[in-house]
């Protein structure tokens, strides 16, 4: 990930594209670049807008493949718009289709990006000239007047309560206010949180004076292979502004600093994911789901019921076992972390692009948090741990409703297999979400996912997540060589 350049009448350009866009999409990533124009504000616009999600979080959500059975309601057309604006999820046209309408962006032709015209080669490699830490600007980029940059402590009650309240009320969000994803303030410490990290990584925005936070962004360093690399990267997170604010070009410059302050580290490329197509995309994923509780799905108006099936029948079908099938399995402990270590490492090592984890990384990210992951090993006779799976937990809050308030969203995480079939070990991860009352279970069609969606009844989404790399060339990656899940 490179610096952006001094500030330019290029840079102007590209600041006035990402307040256009902003509007589109509640987060973003690296603006696109175009000349100056005036664009009539819509009400509602295509998903995911210009900005790539490079700096972003991931979408957890798609369309779910319920609605292609009966007609879509009010609610579920709610919580849809809200799913197009996270990201990943299209408006079901072909992928040739939404290729050939991909607006163009004329600020990646400047960056350290394969152009959407180049070929796909064989070498792998960075594309921008290799600097030094020293040659990147030591001075913040100047904030807009009345804005003044500030560094969150997320370890403090009210900073982090702080941060909670802006992505709550601005993140994201349907048009008319019936739901709204909830990054708890436990799962936000954990995500920001990991080994290795910055403080300097947790940048946000206030009023001067130290007043209310009004703009967020995030980064936390990781180790990824891509072939044979191995590469110190960011994944940047979390970039969100207020609501009122989306004409003050805060987000540009909260990516232009965020990416400086990355660059000073000495970390020039990144990993992102996106639900646009951009220059340019190293792998297309989508995402399946996995109904647990199909009668609230149901009553909430998120799934409907299918033609000729009953409620009776619908809970039925996607009704699971109260207890898992597989002899041994149990939580993970802490005194697991070194095997788990060592199943993850090895299972990893077979994708052409996934992280390197360490022991202390697998014991963050892995080892069990109430409400926000879970992870199960599988112990056989001798003791030993021979299998995991994990998930982690996304909620959205239902607004309005006068039965239920949230809608509980576990996401497939880190699975390893070595004594019992893949399809029985998520087979038991299903049965433990559900035992932890979650209501549908989500996951991406990466490493070898394929082999169990369809038999375990998970209907494919349509939409479809790209991921990308920044100031890095390489050859076009088959889902089942993604061995990477981002948060």
């Amino acid at each position: 990930m490179a610096e952006a350049k001094s500030p330019s009448k290029e840079d102007h350009e590209e600041e006035e594209e990402a307040e256009e866009e902003e509007e589109e999409n509640e987060e973003s990533g690296p603006a696109g670049e175009k000349k100056k124009k005036k664009k009539k504000k819509k009400p509602a616009k295509k998903e995911g807008g210009g900005y790539p999600d490079a700096f972003l979080v991931q979408t957890r959500w798609q369309r779910q493949q319920y609605t292609k059975e009966a007609a879509d309601g009010d609610a579920q057309q709610q919580l849809l718009q809200m799913l197009r604006k996270r990201g990943p999820c299209e408006d079901g046209s072909e992928k040739e289709s939404r290729r050939q309408t991909a607006r163009e962006h004329a600020f990646w032709d400047t960056q350290p990006v394969p152009s959407m015209s180049s070929e796909y080669g064989q070498d792998s490699g960075p594309l921008d000239e290799v600097r030094t830490p020293e040659e990147v600007r030591a001075e913040p980029y100047a904030l807009p007047d009345k804005f003044e940059w500030c560094t969150c402590n997320v370890d403090d009650e009210h900073e982090i309560q702080e941060i909670y309240s802006l992505l709550t009320e601005n993140y994201v969000e349907d048009d008319d206010s019936m739901f709204r994803f909830d990054y708890s303030i436990h799962f936000l410490r954990w995500a920001l949180k990991p080994p290795e990290f910055l403080r300097s990584w947790h940048l946000g925005v206030r009023v001067q004076g130290g007043g209310k936070l009004v703009g967020f962004i995030t980064g936390i360093p990781a180790h990824i292979r891509v072939l044979e690399k191995s590469i110190k990267m960011a994944e940047i997170n979390f970039l969100c502004v207020h609501k009122r604010l989306r004409s003050k070009r805060l987000a540009p410059v909260l990516i232009k600093e965020i990416t400086r302050r990355v660059n000073r580290e000495n970390i020039w490329q990144a990993v992102y994911t996106a639900g646009v197509v951009l220059p340019r995309p190293i792998s297309e994923c989508r995402y399946w789901h996995r109904s647990l509780n199909p009668k609230k799905l149901i009553e909430v108006g998120f799934s409907h019921l299918g033609a000729r099936m009953t409620m009776a029948r619908t809970i039925k079908l996607y009704k699971v076992p109260d207890a898992p099938q597989i002899a041994g399995m149990r939580e993970m402990k802490k005194e697991d972390v070194g095997r788990v270590h060592r199943l993850v490492a090895n299972y990893l090592k077979k994708f052409t692009l996934h992280p390197e984890f360490t022991p202390a990384e697998i014991e963050h990210w892995m080892l069990p948090r109430p409400g926000v992951v879970y992870c199960y090993v599988r112990e056989n006779e001798k003791g030993e741990v021979t299998d995991v799976c994990s998930f982690y937990s996304l909620p959205s809050s239902i607004l309005g409703h006068p039965k239920h308030n949230t809608l509980r969203a576990a996401y497939s995480y880190w699975n390893v297999a070595t004594t019992v079939p893949l399809q029985d070990l998520m087979f038991d991860a299903l049965i433990l979400a559900r035992q932890q009352d979650f209501d549908v279970f989500n996951a991406l069609d990466i490493m070898e996912n394929e082999s169990f969606l369809k038999d375990l009844k998970f209907g494919i989404g349509d939409g479809y997540l790209q991921y990308y790399l920044y100031n890095w060339k390489c050859p076009r990656i088959e889902p089942r060589g993604i061995g990477l899940v981002l948060l």
